[in-house]
């Protein structure tokens, strides 16, 4: 199961629709356009195991590029367009990327990052990524080798940590777990037509992409998640499968209901969710709407373990997040002993999948147990039946919109401030991205607390960490709660902000 594959067969068939544009790329193209790609880093020197950096927004190219380097043997490292230059020449160093693939508006700080940059298109001080690969021969390289994703997953510290699993062995063509559960759980085939309306930089998005590719379906590529525009693609395009995150739930199901209504949505056969827990009262709208066809999926970038449950099984168990599809979930107390249905702790799983932190061997050994079973640091509870639930969140980490924020990052940038003796930042409620990033600051004058701050932290942040980051709000407080050791009471503040009900 590979595109190479597909390209043989129905050279013609589109393998991915721009779906603003309806640019689409064939088979045959992305066939001919991967194996360019090969070539040229194979002429650039790169070899089985290494390391490509791919900065980009949703484009067709960026499929282009990792099915090249997937054919090549090499690991290539998607890394959010949202991070400020700092943090993606962070992840460029750790991963070892030996070049940079990015738009040629990439920042000028970026392109001085030192790492060899080419651009899709002219850029002064970059090459030309696509004018080279063109010079190439579209014949597969004499090596080929299957390649991974190297990806990042922010952690509780605020540094990421590159997940870099094992490379495969064997054949480009060879089968792996997302693609057997999109066959066998979600149906998918040739006749799939996916709706991806997520960046392709984070994994779900950019696996499930693949997945479908590798089984000859077509994939339809949001530049920009709308809510009207994606319901118009499903009935555009006759989408048969999707994959959301809740706030795209949300959002859909604000729209006016004449909105709604007018848009064909009958050749939905199966879409599910992730990334966040989706509240029960929005998953019921949304299957009343659609009808029980929406399934959910539990898993981490690191892939240690799945769990999956339909839309049957969910209206038996709501807030259920299944049972597992690979890996088997335990749930532990602190020392690491086994808790009985209903009791919760933190989520291990047995059986699963090996993976590492790259160069961070103290992060690899905090997510193993002494019965060797691995974490990503989730908590949450087993039924009598082994259905699985959450009950919170990664140690502290706040969910919006479906993207992960870890606090570590801000409250590193907003302790520097001269006017900030202390500070804490914490998820709180948002009706629409499901939790808003707030800081609650100790001034170090009481004084000094109010608009004029708030603001001026604002500006001292806007430069330091990406958008997605920033707080949406700077609350003070004359004394943050810490115990006689120093550490915060994180919980003290987030119970001040969350319905009891919700916490």
């Amino acid at each position: 199961m590979h595109p190479s594959i597909i390209a043989a067969q129905s050279p013609d068939k589109p393998a991915v629709i721009m779906g603003e544009t309806g640019l689409a790329v064939t088979y045959d193209e992305l066939d001919a356009r991967s194996n360019q790609g090969a070539q040229l880093f194979r002429a650039l020197g790169l070899k089985r195991g290494d390391v490509i950096g791919v900065l980009l927004e949703n484009r067709s190219e960026l499929f282009e590029i990792v099915w090249a380097a997937q054919r090549s043997g090499l690991y290539y490292t998607c890394i959010s367009t949202r991070l400020v230059p700092a943090e993606v020449g962070f992840i460029l160093e750790d991963s070892e990327a030996r070049l940079l693939i990015a738009g040629a508006n990439v920042d000028d700080d970026i392109a001085r990052l030192g790492v060899p940059l080419f651009t899709l298109g002219p850029r002064n001080g970059a090459r030309d990524f696509l004018m080279e690969r063109a010079r190439m021969p579209a014949t597969p390289i004499a090596d080929e080798s299957p390649g991974n994703d190297m990806l990042y997953s922010s952690g509780t510290t605020g540094r990421p940590k590159g997940i870099k699993p094992p490379l495969p062995e064997g054949a480009i063509g060879q089968t792996n777990g997302l693609t057997d559960l999109g066959r066998t759980v979600y149906g998918m085939d040739r006749d799939t037509v996916f709706l991806s309306p997520a960046p392709l930089y984070h994994a779900a998005p950019l696996r499930w992409c693949m997945s479908v590719q590798r089984l000859g379906g077509t994939v339809v590529v949001m530049a920009k998640f709308d809510p009207s525009a994606a319901l118009a693609l499903v009935e555009r395009h006759r989408v048969t499968h999707a994959q959301w995150v809740p706030t795209h739930f949300i959002r859909m199901l604000k729209l006016d209901p004449s909105d709604r209504a007018r848009h064909d949505v009958s050749s939905l056969r199966t879409v599910f969710h992730a990334a966040a827990p989706c509240p029960v009262e929005v998953k019921r709208a949304m299957i009343d709407w659609w009808g029980p066809i929406i399934h959910e999926f539990y898993g981490g970038t690191e892939a240690n373990g799945l769990t999956s449950i339909g839309p049957e099984e969910w209206l038996e168990r709501p807030g259920s997040v299944g049972r597992p599809i690979w890996g088997s979930p335990r749930i532990c107390d602190e020392q690491d002993n086994v808790l009985s249905p209903r009791a919760t702790g933190t989520i291990y799983f047995a059986e699963g999948a090996p993976f590492e932190y790259h160069r961070d061997p103290e992060k690899t050994a905090a997510s193993r147990n002494r019965h060797g079973w691995t974490t990503i640091g989730d908590v949450g509870w087993l039924d009598e039946d082994g259905y699985l639930y959450l009950t919170d969140r990664k140690s502290h980490m706040i969910i919006s919109g479906g993207v992960n924020i870890y606090p570590q990052e801000v409250e590193d940038q907003l302790v520097l401030h001269p006017r900030v003796a202390d500070v804490a930042v914490i998820g709180a409620p948002d009706p629409d991205m499901g939790e808003q990033v707030v800081a609650v600051v100790e001034p170090v004058a009481w004084e000094d607390a109010g608009s004029a701050l708030e603001q001026e932290l604002l500006d001292w942040l806007r430069p330091r960490v990406s958008r997605v980051k920033m707080p949406r709000r700077i609350d003070f407080e004359r004394a943050l709660p810490r115990t006689p050791v120093g550490k915060l009471l994180k919980r003290v503040l987030r119970d001040r902000y969350w319905p009891r009900d919700t916490v």
